[in-house]
């Protein structure tokens, strides 16, 4: 009688390659949703992009693919953050810069600005959200105008030099007063602060070299008041563009209003 030969041995480890797919996916499963519920948008971004350099580059995946008898070839090569691989490297370099303190770069305007602070052309105030420099109406434009004046043109550059000396990001914030505007140019408060702070951000980048990707701009209106809209010293102080160098609070925070005002 002929025999039937036995085929070679089978494995018996495939249910692993099922097994391990699930277990991976429901890895990533519950820490998306974890990092669903944080308030914290750059603390879930953080634990995003570590899971998933975990689960493409780290040890969980080698350990997977070595079971699975699959992982030699994955051992062998770089990651692609190493030094070897400059496009990655070079991606990779702008997260490392922090929003640095902002004490010292306050004390230093405060010196250099002294004149422009006694005369009321400018205010600075350390905030959570960052350091605020108040370029106020008198010193950098015209009534109903959006044209910054080269008389504030030293004032800038002293402002600019501690700018770009600074990671931090700028948020350029146009403020008016609660009078309302309705010339040939400008139909609203919303329009006239909006252009005085592009008008700004232009200037900052073309004249004295603040890199356009640090700023971003925003028009308020009469909504975020630094004084009282009652008298005319108020509303001069709120005629203004505010130039903020933000914390990693102030990139998600809005103005708020001044003690005191709605």
């Amino acid at each position: 009688m002929k025999r039937i030969r036995q085929s070679a041995h089978d494995s018996h480890d495939r249910w692993l390659v099922s097994y391990a797919d699930f277990i991976t996916l429901l890895f990533a499963f519950f820490v998306v949703m974890f990092a669903s519920t944080q308030d914290n948008r750059l603390r879930a971004d953080q634990v995003s992009a570590s899971v998933r350099d975990a689960l493409e580059h780290g040890q969980f995946s080698s350990a997977i693919s070595m079971v699975l008898g699959r992982g030699k070839d994955r051992n062998d090569r770089k990651p692609p953050h190493s030094v070897d691989n400059p496009i990655a490297h070079k991606v990779a370099g702008p997260s490392l810069a922090h929003p640095a303190d902002l004490n010292a770069s306050l004390e230093t305007l405060a010196r250099n600005l002294a004149p422009e602070l006694a005369a009321g052309k400018v205010g600075l105030q350390l905030e959570g959200r960052g350091l605020v420099i108040s370029l106020r109406e008198a010193g950098f434009y015209a009534s109903g105008d959006d044209t910054v004046s080269s008389a504030g043109s030293d004032t800038l550059a002293k402002i600019a030099g501690v700018v770009n000396a600074l990671p931090n990001p700028v948020r350029l914030e146009g403020h008016t007063d609660s009078i309302p505007i309705h010339n040939s140019r400008f139909h609203s408060n919303w329009e006239l602060s909006a252009a005085r702070a592009i008008a700004m951000l232009g200037v900052l980048s073309s004249r004295f070299g603040v890199a356009e990707e640090r700023m971003a701009v925003a028009g308020y209106a009469d909504t975020a008041p630094a004084d009282s809209n009652e008298t005319e010293e108020g509303r001069a102080r709120n005629r203004r563009v505010d130039l903020v160098l933000l914390t990693r609070e102030g990139e998600l925070a809005e103005p708020p209003p001044a003690k005191g005002q709605p």
